[in-house]
C-alpha cells in the first residue's frame, strides 16, 4: 500500500474529545464524548434530542453557528439550538418556505409563483401570481407540502461561482436575485437545491424535509398567510395579527412600487446609477405629506387635546412626535410636546423585575396618578407646573415649567405606554388621539427572503446608542433581547387600539446606516456571546451599497440615529 495511503487512512479513522451541552439553558450540564471524525453533528443531535422539549434544528460548534448536516472534523464543544430559539425560528421559516416553494413548483411547475412579503404575527404573509389562493389551492399546496415532508428529502448546500448563480437566476427569470448577487463582493455563494429545485436563501437550512412538520396556510386578504410554530416547535397556533399593521405594510408597499425599489438589488441599482440622493428626496418628500396628511386628520377634530404616540424601540418617536408638532401648528393648532419619561416616579419607589434589576419599562415605573390629576387640570383649563424627571439624580423635578392649555392648543405626548388607557383612564377617550408607529421596512431581499423588520431597528439603535451614550455595540446587542420582551407585553398588545398606525421606516436609510454600524460591529470580540449577531447583520449589511449622508434634510427620522438632527434628540 502506498504510505500516502497508509497516511490518510490512519487520519480517517481518528477521534476526538467533544463536549456537549446535554440539556437546554445557560447552566446546563456538559458530557464529554469521544466521537469520530466525519460524525454528522444530525447524529449528536438525535441523540440528545429526547432532553430537549423542541425540535433541535442547529448546532453551535465553539461558538459558531453550523448546520446539522456538517461533520466533526476536531476536538470542539458543541450545544444545540431549537426551532424555538431565536436563531433556529429563522432557520425553520427558512426552510419551511423552501418547502412552500418546492410544493407550489411541483403542482403548477412555473404556471404559479409564489412571494413572500413580510413577516405578519408568527407567519409571514404571501401572494401567488397566476392563481388563487382560496381554500382549496392553500389545502392542495399544503397536501403538497405534507407528502415532501413525509419523503424526507435531503435539503442539500452547494458552493458555486457567484457569477454562475446570478447567470443560472438570469436564465431561470429571477431577476430579483439575480441583481442581489450581482453586488455581491464575495467571488461564491451558497445555494440550496430541494429534489431538483435550486434557489438561494439568506441563512442556513434544516438537514432534510422531515424536519419540517408543523406549518399551515391560511388566507388572508388578498393572499395568505404561512404560519410557523412558535413557543411549542410541534404546534402551530391561530393567527393573531393586527389587521392595520397589514394595511400599513401594504401601503408601504405600493409606496416602494412607486419609486420603483422594492428589493435590495433595486435599491443598489438606484444608488449604484447615482439616483441615490433622488431616492431620498422622494422618500423624504412622501414622509412629509404623510405626516401632513395625519396633522390635518388631527387638527379638524376640535375636541382632540391629547395625541398619544408610543411604539417600539428606535422607532423615531421623537423626531417623528417633532415633525407631527411642526405640521400641526401649520394647520392652525399649537402643541406642546410632552415626554412620558418626565413622569418617570423617584427612583427608589421604581419597580424590579424577577432578576432584581430596575424595571423601568413597566407601566408602575410612572406616576400614572399624577400624569392623570396634571392632564385632567389641564383639561379644565387650569395652569400646571410641569415635571422634569432628572436622570442624573433618579427624582422628578419643578423647574418653573407652566402650563395652561387654550382653544386650539394639543399635547403631543410620547412614551412607550402612550396607547395603554390605564395611564391615561381619566382622559376622555374623545379628547384623545392614538398614534402607533414603528419601523416596518418595506424592502424584501428578494422574492422569497423577507427583511427583518427588527434588524433595522435594531441597527438604528446600536448606531445612536453609540453617538449618544457612548453604549458599545455589544452592549446593545447585549440587552435587545430585553427591549423585545418589554415592547412584546408594554407596546405590541395595544398596537390595534391606535388611530392611526405610522410606518417611519425609509426605504434608503440601511444603506446609510450601513456607513455608521460596520465600524461598531467588527468591535465586538469573536469570543462574545454577542459575536454571533453581530456575524449575521454584518451578512445582512453586505448586501447593501453604501449611501452617505449629503442630501438627507436635517429633520428626517434618520437624523435621530446618524446625528445631524435639527431637533433635540
Amino acid at each position: 500500500m502506498n504510505p500516502r495511503t497508509q497516511y490518510w487512512g490512519r487520519l480517517k479513522m481518528q477521534e476526538f474529545k467533544v463536549k456537549v451541552q446535554t440539556t437546554p439553558g445557560t447552566f446546563a450540564p456538559w458530557e464529554e464524548l469521544t466521537v469520530a471524525e466525519g460524525t454528522p453533528l444530525e447524529e449528536l443531535a438525535e441523540r440528545y434530542q429526547k432532553n430537549y422539549p423542541n425540535l433541535i434544528v442547529l448546532a453551535s460548534v465553539d461558538q459558531k453557528l453550523r448546520e446539522l448536516n456538517k461533520t466533526i472534523d476536531g476536538p470542539c464543544t458543541v450545544s444545540f439550538l431549537t426551532a424555538t430559539d431565536k436563531d433556529g425560528k429563522r432557520i425553520y421559516r427558512r426552510s419551511v418556505t423552501l418547502l412552500m416553494q418546492k410544493a407550489v413548483e411541483n403542482i403548477w411547475e412555473k404556471q404559479v409563483l409564489v412571494t413572500v412579503f413580510y413577516s405578519l404575527g408568527e407567519g409571514y404573509y404571501c401572494e401567488l401570481e397566476g392563481k388563487t389562493a382560496d381554500g382549496d389551492t392553500l389545502e392542495l399546496i399544503k397536501k403538497e407540502m405534507l407528502r415532501l415532508v413525509k419523503e424526507d428529502l435531503p435539503i442539500e448546500k452547494n458552493s458555486v461561482r457567484t457569477i454562475e448563480a446570478e447567470k443560472m437566476f438570469h436564465d431561470l427569470g429571477m431577476t430579483d436575485k439575480e441583481r442581489l448577487l450581482f453586488y455581491r463582493r464575495s467571488s461564491r455563494v451558497n445555494l440550496y437545491s430541494l429534489d431538483g429545485m435550486v434557489d438561494y436563501y439568506y441563512g442556513y437550512m434544516v438537514p432534510s424535509t422531515g424536519y419540517l412538520k408543523a406549518f399551515d396556510l391560511v388566507p388572508y386578504e388578498e393572499g395568505f398567510v404561512l404560519l410557523f410554530p412558535a413557543r411549542d416547535s410541534s404546534v402551530v397556533e391561530p393567527l393573531k395579527t393586527s389587521n392595520k399593521l397589514y394595511h400599513t405594510l401594504r401601503e408601504s408597499r405600493r409606496w416602494s412600487r412607486m419609486l420603483g425599489i422594492g428589493t435590495i438589488g433595486a435599491l443598489n441599482d438606484a444608488i449604484a446609477s447615482g439616483r441615490g440622493k433622488q431616492v431620498i428626496l422622494l422618500q423624504e418628500a412622501l414622509m412629509e405629506e404623510r405626516i401632513g396628511a395625519l396633522a390635518q386628520q388631527i387638527a379638524v377634530k376640535k375636541d382632540a387635546k391629547f395625541v398619544m404616540i408610543a411604539g417600539p424601540s428606535s422607532s423615531g418617536k421623537t423626531s417623528f412626535s417633532n415633525r407631527l408638532s411642526i405640521q400641526l401648528l401649520a394647520k392652525g393648532r399649537k402643541p406642546h410636546p410632552i415626554s412620558l419619561d418626565d413622569y418617570y416616579d423617584d427612583r427608589e419607589r421604581c419597580p424590579r423585575d424577577e432578576n432584581g434589576n430596575l424595571d423601568f419599562e413597566c407601566l408602575e415605573a410612572l406616576d400614572v396618578e399624577q400624569f392623570n390629576r396634571d392632564m385632567t387640570r389641564l383639561l379644565a383649563g387650569e395652569t400646571v407646573d410641569m415635571p422634569s424627571f432628572n436622570f442624573k439624580t433618579g427624582k422628578r423635578e419643578y423647574r418653573g415649567n407652566q402650563l395652561t392649555l387654550g382653544k386650539d392648543d394639543i399635547l403631543v405626548i410620547e412614551g412607550i405606554h402612550g396607547l395603554n388607557d390605564r395611564l391615561s383612564y381619566s382622559l376622555p377617550e374623545e379628547s384623545k388621539f392614538k398614534i402607533y408607529i414603528s419601523a416596518l421596512t418595506q424592502l424584501n431581499i428578494d422574492e422569497h427572503n423577507p427583511l427583518p423588520t427588527t434588524d433595522c431597528r435594531l441597527l438604528r439603535r446600536i448606531v445612536r446608542d453609540a453617538r449618544t451614550r457612548g453604549t458599545t455595540a455589544q452592549e446593545t446587542i447585549a440587552m435587545w433581547d430585553s427591549v423585545r420582551r418589554g415592547e412584546e407585553k408594554n407596546i405590541f398588545p395595544f398596537q390595534d387600539s391606535a388611530d392611526v398606525m405610522f410606518n417611519s421606516a425609509l426605504l434608503y436609510e440601511i444603506a446609510v446606516l450601513k456607513v455608521y454600524a460596520e465600524p461598531l460591529l467588527f468591535q465586538i470580540p469573536r469570543e462574545s456571546e454577542e459575536y454571533l449577531e453581530a456575524k449575521r447583520l454584518l451578512k445582512f449589511l453586505d448586501y447593501f451599497l453604501p449611501l452617505p449622508t449629503e442630501g438627507i434634510m436635517q429633520s428626517s427620522l434618520v437624523r435621530e440615529f446618524v446625528g445631524g438632527s435639527c431637533f433635540n434628540v
